[in-house]
């Protein structure tokens, strides 16, 4: 055997083992262990109990944003005061931002009053008119009553004026990327230009429990006390499900009656979303439904953390001879209950890959499969930096590049 011959086998040699080491780094990428199958696992999952007077609804898993059910629910419509629910967000932005402090002292303006207070017929704080309280005792009132009062006063407080806090609201939808969502105001009152969709809202319910914890915490208060006025939730879930922690209520003529409700069982967490129902009681047993159905019959998964390694693939003229692929936030996906044995994970990546490569760049794509559906994709990224290797070592690699080409 000649060397060439020898050099060439040992190139193959080398090459086979970096294809097993990819295949072993996919086989060892953490994964929950799967639950033994039962005859009730091969059932198909029954049809989601959808809202019989509900204009549009939504069922979500929170982990991953995944729909599990729902109709309508891109439809554009007015969202009522579930809108308070941005303006917690934008709060909680904002105070981490450093812009504004949670013993902010905020003043409940004349305009607010007028505008928002106990003469309107809307829900209101009971905050006195001309005077102040602290940041998170006003964002409380709004919260937990509903008070569009209050609502009012916190946006004139951060933007100066409501216009300008519903341009800072609008930013924030836009990055968080609902596509069917445009606010008018802080408070949900009926208005031109004013809407938003059941699939948009669960969206921000969930981004506001994922990023805004304690701000998220507000939302299960049962009552609150401004003065000498108590007044509760109007979420009965509270009061029903010991899991529900969330998250508001909405009522006008236009909108009806609408719900975001949210659940935390184990690690599981979902979102439901039911809007124009006909009343008070039965946009919580519409929820109820939902989030009964949901934790019955789906459950989580993470399939990948967020910067371990989730494969290795050969590199060409580095000082590295590989380099580890992985993922940037962690992979979760949402499987009817004992389906997860029948996940088909698949990597798209380059044939080819060249140094040098940056740690955090972009070299393909993670896709989860199941009954032949994507349901779940994530860029695969370099986890470490693989510098281009001198003149000598990129040669060589170029001979053998051309050489398994040819």
């Amino acid at each position: 055997m000649n060397v060439t011959q020898t050099a060439r086998r040992a190139l193959l040699a080398a090459l086979f083992t970096s294809a097993v080491g990819f295949a072993a780094a996919q086989a060892r990428a953490p994964q929950p262990a799967a639950p033994a199958a039962s005859l009730s696992d091969s059932l198909p999952v029954p049809a989601a109990p959808a809202p019989k007077q509900s204009k549009s609804w939504v069922l979500l898993d929170a982990a991953n944003g995944q729909v599990l059910a729902g109709e309508n629910a891109d439809l554009r419509v007015e969202p009522a005061s579930i809108t308070k629910v941005m303006t917690s967000y934008v709060l909680a932005a904002e105070m981490k931002a450093g812009k504004i402090g949670r013993d902010d002292q905020v003043m409940m303006t004349e305009n607010a009053w007028r505008t928002g207070g106990a003469g309107t017929d809307g829900s209101y704080s009971g905050f006195e008119v001309n005077k102040t309280a602290k940041l998170v005792d006003m964002e409380k009132g709004m919260v937990v009553q509903s008070g569009n009062d209050a609502a009012i006063a916190l946006a004139e407080h951060v933007a100066g004026s409501e216009a300008a806090f519903a341009e800072l609201m609008n930013a924030y939808a836009r990055k968080l990327g609902l596509k069917n969502t445009r606010f008018a105001n802080a408070t949900g009152l009926s208005a031109e230009g004013h809407y938003s969709s059941a699939h948009d809202l669960a969206l921000l319910g969930r981004a506001l429990a994922r990023d805004f914890p304690e701000a998220y915490s507000y939302n299960k208060i049962k009552e609150f006390t401004v003065g000498p006025i108590t007044q509760r939730n109007r979420n009965l879930l509270l009061w029903r499900d010991s899991t529900v922690d969330g998250i508001k209520t909405g009522h006008t003529s236009a909108a009806g009656y609408c719900l975001m409700a949210s659940a935390k069982r184990g690690d599981q967490r979902l979102v439901a979303v039911v809007m124009g129902d006909t009343s008070e009681n039965q946009r919580a047993v519409d929820a109820q439904a939902l989030l009964n159905w949901g934790f019955r019959f789906y459950e989580s998964h993470k399939l990948y953390d967020a910067g371990k390694p989730v494969a290795t693939q050969k590199v060409w003229k580095g000082k590295a001879d590989e380099i580890r692929l992985g993922v940037v936030q962690p992979l979760l996906v949402s499987t009817p209950r004992g389906k997860y044995a029948q996940l088909k994970p698949t990597m798209d990546v380059p044939k080819t890959l060249v140094a040098p490569i940056e740690k955090g760049q972009k070299i393909g794509t993670v896709k989860v499969t199941l009954d032949g559906k994507t349901i779940a994709s994530a860029p695969l990224v370099a986890l470490d930096d693989v510098e281009e290797a001198g003149f000598f070592g990129r040669l060589w690699d170029a001979f053998w590049m051309w050489w398994e080409s040819a």
